[in-house]
């Protein structure tokens, strides 16, 4: 007492600490980062990103190797018709099935997270869907529900939702055609490897071309020739490139890049196919713990 007096904040007393964030938001963060759907995050990304590299490298490849035919192996148009019309279907087959695996990739991981614990600590029974209740909070109860259209605009989303929500409860549905497309797939990724194969043949032969001392044969034998492949029938002329000339051909840019684009392609059909696997053996334990031990899911 009667000292000088101290300056301010230094025997100040602690500092009120801020208030904490609201826990109802705290508790449904924690809720909803505990009950996501990793497995199917990650199968979603790996089908999207596989589905694309597939889709879009295939195509190119395909165009690519129409090129190299046109130019190289057959000068009579009559002889690769039929292969260029088989070319324009595989890449129209390529539109439809990239569309496809993004919408189903959706639906899966819209089921993924239907099925999660946290949806059902959070809304209740499954049968009720995220989707319903959520416009059912901000579309009738909002400001822009009001009115002569409003709650005829809300009654025919919910339908909507509510027919949505019901199919995306039954993870047995999704097994089922996830398998189906698993083993389609399966077929695809195994055609897939095919031109692959040809193409690594064919750059073997131009290496064994380039490095005479590695092998006995003659590098005027060593050909590659498509119509033993069944790409060009066997009366198509000349139908084989062999020796320097094909040496020349691998060392084009437009070989190189075709093969390697049949390599992403083949990557992102495996790609493709691992995440159906996910997606089936996620949908699998979601089908078995909702029907058999009746509780919530973290897949």
């Amino acid at each position: 007492p009667g000292g000088a007096p101290s300056p301010p904040g230094l025997c100040a007393g602690p500092s009120r600490p801020s208030a904490p964030p609201p826990a109802g938001l705290l508790e449904c963060c924690a809720r909803c980062l505990v009950g996501a759907p990793f497995a199917s995050l990650v199968a979603t990304g790996l089908c999207f990103f596989g589905v694309a590299l597939f889709c879009g490298c295939g195509h190119e490849a395909l165009t690519g190797t129409e090129q190299l035919i046109e130019t190289y192996f057959s000068k009579n148009y009559q002889d690769y018709e039929y292969l260029i019309d088989v070319i324009h279907a595989f890449q129209y087959v390529i539109y439809g099935t990239a569309s496809f695996f993004f919408l189903y990739g959706a639906l899966l991981l819209a089921e993924g997270f239907y099925t999660t614990g946290a949806v059902r600590q959070i809304f209740g029974d499954y049968k009720t869907t995220i989707c319903g209740k959520g416009l059912s909070a901000t579309v009738t109860g909002g400001p822009k529900g009001r009115g002569a259209r409003g709650p005829q605009r809300a009654h025919s989303l919910q339908r909507v939702c509510q027919c949505l929500g019901k199919w995306l409860g039954h993870p047995d549905k999704f097994v089922g055609i996830t398998y189906v497309l698993s083993i389609v797939w399966l077929l695809v990724f195994a055609c897939s490897a095919v031109p692959v194969y040809i193409y690594f043949n064919t750059w073997t032969t131009c290496q064994s071309i380039a490095n005479p001392s590695k092998t006995s044969a003659s590098i005027g034998t060593l050909c590659a020739d498509a119509r033993m492949y069944g790409v060009l029938p066997w009366n198509a002329f000349p139908g084989k490139v062999c020796g320097t000339n094909l040496l020349s051909i691998c060392k084009t840019s437009e070989f190189q890049m075709t093969f390697h684009l049949f390599i992403a392609a083949f990557v992102g059909a495996a790609a493709t196919l691992v995440s159906l696997l996910t997606f089936m053996i996620a949908a699998t334990y979601n089908f078995a713990v909702l029907k058999l031990m009746g509780r919530g899911t973290k897949f």
